[in-house]
Parts: structure tokens; C-alpha cells; sequence
């Protein structure tokens, strides 16, 4: 009888670890996801907007980070400066043109380890109907139980560089800059099952 305790919690066990090891998936949290782009503006200011996020799922596997994914929609119609005249004028046919492409969008096609707690996640970015790969330098903030909800949780921030001109939004280049400087900061839980 005790061997047979023993190798019932031998297996209890190693079906935990098989659940924790296996790839966890997470829905990205609107409210606590900000997806930030800054631009020089004629070489006098550098003015930042939020695209805001639609959906997003996060999938993340800590013993196997190649495994792991995000993929996200971010609606222009969330856009937003803090200057109303700005954000539609972003939204109009020189720059985004929103009523033709309404959403940006990111998939990734890989991520990769880069040390400790920093990944480097490789996907296709879609702007105004352009995809090119970008790269997004992300670390890692915590994950585990939320201390509120009790869900398990993750948060990650995430930087990039892109040209905006590469998706067809080049207006006023070279003096609205170019060079368009993204970060990301976003947490997201397990979906609570229904």
C-alpha cells in the first residue's frame, strides 16, 4: 500500500510539472495595456500617442520560450494624443487612413531568449495595409498569481523602432520625423472559465 501512495504521488507530481511546463495562454488587459508611439515634430517637440488595444493573447511558455506567441489588433478608432483635432488628423488619408485600413495589427513569427528576464519577439507588423517584420525587445516583469484576482497573470514591456514611411505613412518626412520610437507596456491574465 505504500509503494502504490508513493507512486501515486510520484505521478501526481510529474503531471504537475507537465502542466506547469506546458505553454500557459493569456488575454491581454485593455486597461492595463498601453501601446505608445513618439515622433519629432519639426525638431521641436516629441509628442506621444496611444493606439490603444482591441484584443490581444499572449502565449507563454516559460521552460520553452520559442513556443510562445502574441498576437494583437489594435482599432484606430482608440488612437488618441490628448489633442482631438490631432488624433483625427493622424486618422485622415496622409498618415493612417483609417477608414480604409481600420486596425494595426502584430503577429509574432518567433521569440527568443536574449537573457534573464529580455526575450527578443520577431512578428509581422501591419499599418496601413503594409506588413514588414519588426523586432520588439521585451522584458518579462513578473509572472504568477495575481495578488487581487488571484488569476495567474503576466506583464511584459516591449520597445521597437520603425520607420513609417516603410508602411506608405510618410507625410511631412524628413521634418516630421521618420522614425518612430514604440513602447509597450501590458499585463494579462488566464481567462476565467465560464
Amino acid at each position: 500500500m505504500r509503494v502504490f501512495r508513493c507512486l501515486l504521488i510520484a505521478g501526481l507530481l510529474g503531471a504537475a510539472a507537465t502542466v506547469q511546463a506546458s505553454p500557459v495562454t493569456y488575454k491581454l488587459d485593455p486597461g492595463h495595456t498601453m501601446v505608445l508611439f513618439s515622433w519629432n515634430h519639426f525638431g521641436y517637440s516629441n509628442p506621444t500617442a496611444d493606439f490603444g488595444l482591441g484584443e490581444g493573447t499572449l502565449v507563454f511558455d516559460q521552460q520553452n520560450p520559442a513556443k510562445s506567441s502574441v498576437d494583437v489588433t489594435l482599432p484606430l478608432d482608440k488612437l488618441d494624443t490628448h489633442v482631438p483635432a490631432l488624433d483625427q488628423h493622424l486618422k485622415e488619408a496622409d498618415f493612417f487612413d483609417a477608414a480604409k485600413y481600420p486596425v494595426v495589427t502584430f503577429k509574432s513569427t518567433s521569440v527568443e531568449p536574449a537573457g534573464g528576464n529580455h526575450f527578443k519577439v520577431v512578428g509581422n507588423l501591419t499599418v496601413h495595409g503594409v506588413t514588414k517584420p519588426v523586432t520588439l525587445d521585451a522584458t518579462l516583469n513578473r509572472v504568477g498569481p495575481h495578488p487581487m484576482t488571484k488569476s495567474q497573470a503576466i506583464g511584459f514591456d516591449a520597445t521597437a523602432t520603425v520607420k513609417r514611411s516603410d508602411f506608405g505613412v510618410g507625410a511631412y518626412v524628413p521634418m516630421v520625423g521618420d522614425e518612430i520610437t514604440i513602447h509597450i507596456t501590458t499585463e494579462g491574465a488566464v481567462p476565467k472559465a465560464k
